[in-house]
């Protein structure tokens, strides 16, 4: 019963079948806490659909900035929950550069904590937003246009040594 649930939901994550709607969800549930990658699935569509390069990428930095939101929304929430108010000096640089920090956003590991912290602070939500988008925009730009620019001769000499 698991199994066949499992593999209908695979089926459905089929870039072929859903496309857009695959991107967006996976570049979503990436920005969360979720421990996952959404740039495969964002290559994925725009290899087999170069000619919607620029909606995929909107697609995509409009899911990754909505679960950096969440993430957001979850450390305002935490810190309402916590009785006392005390915030460790470390982060007096992140309060000094203000919501501007969320450009590194983008970054593994370190992106996502850094939009709970914003919540945790109460950084202004609309500019906390605006810098998680332009993040996240710059990086699924320049990273998918490096890996489909690149020509695939060269990704060839890249791997071989890795693949058997």
């Amino acid at each position: 019963m698991i199994e066949g649930w499992v593999e209908s939901l695979l089926n459905w994550f089929a870039l072929p079948s859903n496309g857009l709607s695959t991107v967006f969800i996976v570049a979503f549930l990436s920005a969360t806490l979720v421990p996952m990658g959404s740039e495969p699935a964002v290559f994925g569509f725009i290899k087999l659909n170069p000619h919607q390069f620029w909606l995929a990428i909107l697609i995509a930095t409009v899911g990754n900035t909505l679960g950096g939101a969440v993430n957001y929304w979850l450390g305002r929430g935490a810190k309402r929950a916590v009785a006392k108010d005390s915030d460790a000096r470390y982060l007096g640089w992140f309060r000094k550069l203000g919501p501007k920090t969320l450009f590194l956003s983008f970054l593994p590991v370190v992106g996502d904590p850094l939009c709970a912290l914003a919540g945790w602070l109460r950084m202004p939500f609309p500019a906390s937003l605006a810098w998680m988008a332009a993040g996240r925009l710059v990086r699924y730009v320049v990273m998918t246009a490096v890996l489909l620019w690149v020509p695939d001769s060269w990704w060839a000499r890249l791997l071989a040594p890795f693949t058997p």
